[in-house]
C-alpha cells in the first residue's frame, strides 16, 4: 500500500492599510496573523424569516478557535475577492447557503488572533442550512435574547463579541 499524501492548501489573503486600502501584497493569511499584518476578514449575520439569528459551533478539528460558538459566519477574503464575494463565498462553502448578503459596515478588529478588517453583512436565509461537518460541529437557530443570554454563557469566538455588538448598534442606529 503506497502512503497517502495531504496536499495543504495554502489561504493567501491581501494586505490592506489602516484605511482598509489594498496594497498589492499577497502573503498566506498564517503569516499576516503570526506578523499581525492588517488583512480583511468577512463575516455574516444570518436571521430567518422569524428574525432569530444562526449560531454554530466549530468543529474541533478547525485550527482557530476549535468548539467555539460563532454568531456570524465568514472567513478571510480571498485575493481580488469584495467583501460581499467573500462573505457569499463562506456561506456557501460552511452551511450551504447560496444568498447574496448586504455589506453594513467595515471596522478595524483588534480582538482575535491578529488585527484585520472585518466587513458585517447581514443575509435573510430562506433554505435550510447543509452545514459542512468539517467546519461545524452544531447549529441552531437564537432570538435575540437568547443569544444575548449565550455570550455572556457560552464561549464564543472574539470576533462575534465584537461584530455581534457592532451589529445591534448598527441596527438600533438605524431604527
Amino acid at each position: 500500500m503506497g502512503s497517502a499524501r495531504v496536499c495543504v492548501v495554502e489561504e493567501l489573503v491581501e494586505r490592506v492599510d489602516d484605511q482598509d486600502r489594498v496594497l498589492g501584497i499577497v502573503v498566506s493569511r498564517r503569516q499576516a496573523i503570526r506578523e499581525g499584518w492588517l488583512h480583511r476578514v468577512a463575516v455574516t449575520v444570518c436571521r430567518d424569516e422569524r428574525g432569530r439569528i444562526l449560531v454554530h459551533r466549530r468543529s474541533e478539528q478547525l485550527s482557530r478557535f476549535p468548539g467555539l460558538y460563532e454568531a456570524v459566519v465568514g472567513g478571510a477574503a480571498d485575493v481580488g475577492e469584495s467583501y460581499e464575494q467573500a462573505a457569499a463565498r463562506e456561506l456557501a462553502e460552511e452551511l450551504g447557503i447560496r444568498v447574496l448578503p448586504r455589506l453594513l459596515f467595515t471596522f478595524l478588529n483588534r480582538s482575535g488572533l491578529s488585527p484585520h478588517w472585518l466587513g458585517v453583512h447581514e443575509a435573510v436565509v430562506l433554505d435550510a442550512v447543509a452545514a459542512d461537518p468539517d467546519e461545524v460541529a452544531w447549529h441552531g437557530w437564537l432570538t435575540e435574547p437568547e443569544l444575548r443570554s449565550a455570550l455572556l454563557e457560552w464561549r464564543f469566538t472574539p470576533d462575534s463579541h465584537g461584530a455581534f455588538r457592532r451589529y445591534l448598534a448598527f441596527r438600533a442606529a438605524r431604527s
